[in-house]
């Protein structure tokens, strides 16, 4: 039987009580309550379930989002008790304590904190996923269990790996209380809270390293003992579909998981050591391709000049950079501008990241001889208005994507040099004729990924002249400017980084530009004939971030050493 608050959800038409029956045989069915069946199946949000049952029962509802708790509250309150009871302290008032919770009819755990604390509790309701949020950047750990204690765990019990191993290969649904699938878990879950955007597992001779890449740095974890390697591989491959018998050959994967509400693809790299076999998961974040052109981190001029160039009919646009500088990201924000039900677009990647809606989206299979340009040239024979080409390697792939740009498609692809004039060079030494570069590509654009300095813990401060001096930044504009830099908080990981943005380097063709593409000049005189024409470089876009407060002196410092 429904409760009296979910039943008015139905009469105010937040639900149909269609779903409600739904949810409520799904709840009996996986034994979970009616409205985590609700959130589940989609139906309504975590955050309107916690707003109903507070107005029904009476209680305060409160938004968790940014919020700075004092150190006086959450001192009072035992990590160990916050995660297994899914409560946050807030604040003191007098003797009593107000503590945010997802459900104030648990009257149990009232009751608990109340005789733990021996003080006055005063509850208000929170959403689930933002208490846990709060707890885990209060706190500064991720999960119920830490991954090290589930490692003391595994030192003490002295699991045979070999059966772990064996148990685990035979079923793959084994109970997810198994020590191995928990550490594992542990390892995605605790990765995922951090915002890794890889999880590194490096075979040693004594003990397997596990480091994370936070915001473009490696951060080491933990160093399970040696003996665990094999369960944890065997445990990654079956996740990842790959055969845990083949242990010579370097192997790919993909593994889908969920982790707080939220879905991931994970890519899986197997590479084959001296020491064991090492893998390399990349997280794929389906919501960080969602961010709109204008929030990629382009200044107001070379928005308007990207905006321009994504909307012509015909011609090659090239994107290029490292690998992770967001090459991808970029490109598939500008599909989804374009993505509109009068145009036809189609993409060939390697592998497909992200699986996009309302465009068709193919996948080279070296295997069967599916490449690039053999995909490029069936695609054309599906009339399309835009083609994505995921990297060109060879000239066989340039001339083809050069050959669709001509005959009237607006072509994205991906190239791996250092800056935008350098990919022309690339280009003509691939062995494509200098004046189908100079006919097809009207724009190119490099990239690189800056930190962003953290916004709880950042602080003004004077640089130092000589800084000032080796980025040519003038007095004037030193004086117009706002410098910052991080402390280092719980927010952070005491990095004084939070996040990162995008700086470009964007090169529009024109007539000079292509005269000197045609005659095959070198790199440098386009560069220099380029930033003649006002094309801002890598490192004059990220001091100009720097400048406005975003990022750091020392992102600049970086960016430029690796580019002299």
């Amino acid at each position: 039987m429904a409760a009296d608050w979910l039943r008015k959800m139905v009469k105010r038409g937040d639900i149909s009580a269609d779903q409600l029956g739904e949810a409520e045989g799904m709840g009996r069915n996986l034994g979970i309550t009616t409205e985590e069946a609700l959130v589940k199946l989609g139906y309504i949000s975590q955050d309107v379930i916690s707003k109903a049952m507070a107005a029904q029962f009476g209680f305060k509802f409160v938004d968790l989002a940014g919020i700075e708790i004092p150190a006086s509250a959450i001192e009072l309150v035992p990590e160990s008790v916050a995660r297994e009871n899914l409560v946050c302290p807030l604040a003191l008032e007098g003797e009593a304590l107000e503590v945010a919770i997802s459900d104030p009819m648990k009257f149990e755990v009232l009751d608990k904190l109340k005789f733990i604390l021996n003080r006055d509790i005063r509850p208000v309701v929170a959403s689930k996923e933002q208490i846990q949020a709060a707890i885990n950047s209060h706190y500064g750990q991720t999960e119920t269990q830490s991954v090290d204690s589930m490692l003391a765990e595994f030192t003490e019990t002295q699991i045979d790996i070999t059966q772990t191993e064996l148990v685990d290969a035979a079923a793959p649904d084994e109970d997810e209380s198994a020590p191995v699938i928990k550490l594992v878990n542990l390892v995605i879950q605790e990765a995922v809270a951090m915002r890794a955007s890889d999880i590194h597992i490096e075979p040693f001779e004594d003990r397997v390293r596990i480091r994370y890449r936070i915001d473009g740095v490696l951060v080491e974890r933990d160093s399970p003992p040696k003996r665990l390697l094999g369960a944890l591989v065997s445990r990654i491959k079956i996740m990842g579909n790959i055969d845990i018998s083949e242990k010579r050959r370097p192997q790919d994967g993909r593994i889908k998981t969920r982790v707080g509400g939220v879905d991931y693809d994970m890519r899986v790299s197997v590479l084959p050591t001296g020491h064991g076999q090492a893998i390399v998961m990349r997280i794929l974040d389906r919501n960080n391709i969602k961010v709109g052109i204008r929030n990629l981190g382009f200044s107001d001029e070379n928005y308007r000049t990207f905006n321009n160039i994504i909307r012509r009919p015909n011609g090659i646009f090239l994107v290029t950079g490292p690998t992770g500088s967001g090459k991808t990201t970029t490109l598939y924000s500008a599909l989804g501008e374009l993505n509109r039900p009068d145009r036809k677009i189609i993409t060939a990647e390697d592998p497909v990241e992200y699986n996009l809606p309302g465009i068709n989206q193919v996948e080279v299979k070296h295997g069967i001889g599916l490449n690039f340009a053999r995909i490029i040239r069936a695609m054309l024979r599906q009339a399309p208005n835009v083609i994505l080409v995921g990297e060109i390697r060879d000239a066989e792939t340039a001339e083809m994507a050069i050959q669709a740009s001509l005959t009237g498609h607006l072509v994205f692809s991906t190239l791996h040099t250092n800056d935008a004039p350098g990919s022309i060079t690339r280009l003509i030494d691939m062995g494509v004729q200098p004046f189908l570069v100079a006919s097809s590509v009207m724009a190119i654009m490099a990239q690189r990924l800056v930190r962003v300095v953290c916004p709880k813990c950042k602080e003004t401060y004077k640089p130092d002249p000589g800084e000032l001096q080796q980025l040519s930044i003038t007095p004037d504009q030193a004086a117009k400017a706002t410098f910052v830099r991080g402390k280092g908080c719980n927010n952070c990981q005491h990095t004084g980084y939070r996040g990162r943005k995008a700086v470009f380097e964007l090169m529009t063709m024109n007539s000079t530009l292509r005269d000197m593409t045609f005659r095959s000049e070198p790199t440098q005189n386009i560069r220099r004939q380029a930033k003649l024409f006002g094309m801002k470089t890598l490192v004059d876009d990220a001091k100009e971030k720097a400048l406005q407060g975003i990022t750091t002196l020392q992102e600049c410092f970086q960016l430029q050493s690796s580019r002299d």
